[in-house]
Formats: C-alpha cells, structure tokens, sequence
C-alpha cells in the first residue's frame, strides 16, 4: 500500500505513513488481511488506537487505570514493574506481560525479554495484525459488521465517531462504497 492511501486510511501525517507503509502492508499480508473490507476496518482501528501511526507505546501517566495494571495477574503482571514495564505498545496496544508472552510465541520474537522492540514500525505492525488475526476479525470485516470488530478490539466503543470516520475514509481510498 503506498504512503498517501495510507494515510487516508489512518488519519496520518504523510511522513508517518511512510514509515508504516511497507510494515504493514507487509503485516496485512501476512496475517490475511487481505481485502479491501478487512483493510478498511483494520486500517480504521490502527489509526485510532496509534493516534494516526504516531503512538506505538501508551502515553504514561500514570493514570488511576494504568496504576492497575501492576498486580493485574488476568494480564500475566506479577512481578514487580510489570505494569509499566508492559504498557501498550504496537499499533494496537499489546498490553501485560502475558500478552507480551503469547505474542512473543507466536511471533518467535522475544518481546517480554526487550519489550522496546515492540514499539519499532515491523514489529508494531506484524503485533497488530497476529492481534487482527488471533481474533477472527476478518470474517467480521467481511459481513460489514465494523462494531464488532471496534469491540473486540477496544472492549467497548471508545472513539467510536472517530473510527467510524476513518472507516469511511478508508473504505473511499480503497475504492469501497
């Protein structure tokens, strides 16, 4: 995909988007997001939760929520750190150091060893789209059923109007109606 669809289909800066343009096209083959309706409703969500391919690792506050990820043992944190040391990062937010881990196996990369990895443009998108993929949402993708897909995501519809925008967009760039 080149740089200035990319952008379209992020929200994205241009100079951005040339960054991310060949790892996730890349990302998307490899994970079989493979249509214009799969990349739209991806692309969308990948604009929204990096802020337009600019955040590739959660802004710390920390905040009351982010304080809770220390001690979260349902997202694998149970060492001492491991809520900072295993904020989001990729373009979708891999978050908890389980998480990390799974990924990690399935990727055969070591991200709970360098979790920094995770924030550089290959691996943020290859996370993103083991992420697309580990959930099935392509066959959400393919009946059009974008809410779904911003739930399983998000666990809930926050910057939905936003997404629904750059879903819009994303879907006129890639020639959908």
């Amino acid at each position: 995909m080149d740089a200035r669809t990319l952008a379209r289909c992020t929200g994205a800066r241009i100079d951005r988007a040339q960054r991310f343009a060949e790892p996730l096209s890349a990302a998307m083959a490899e994970f079989g997001i493979d249509t214009p309706a799969r990349q739209a409703a991806f692309l969308a969500n990948v604009g929204h939760e990096s802020g337009g391919l600019h955040w590739v690792v959660e802004l710390w506050g920390p905040t009351i929520a982010q304080q809770r990820y220390e001690g979260r043992r349902d997202i694998g944190n149970t060492q001492p750190g491991d809520g900072f040391r295993f904020r989001g990062r990729g373009l979708l937010q891999t978050t908890g150091r389980a998480n990390y881990a799974a990924l990690s196996k399935a990727l055969g990369v070591g991200y709970v060893a360098d979790p920094d990895r995770l924030a550089q443009p290959i691996d943020a998108a290859r996370s993103a789209g083991y992420f697309w993929q580990s959930k099935g949402l392509s066959a959400f993708a393919d009946a059009g059923d974008f809410l779904t897909v911003v739930k399983r995501i998000n666990g809930g519809f926050n910057g939905l109007s936003e997404r629904q925008m750059l879903w819009a967009d994303a879907k006129a760039a890639l020639g959908l109606k």
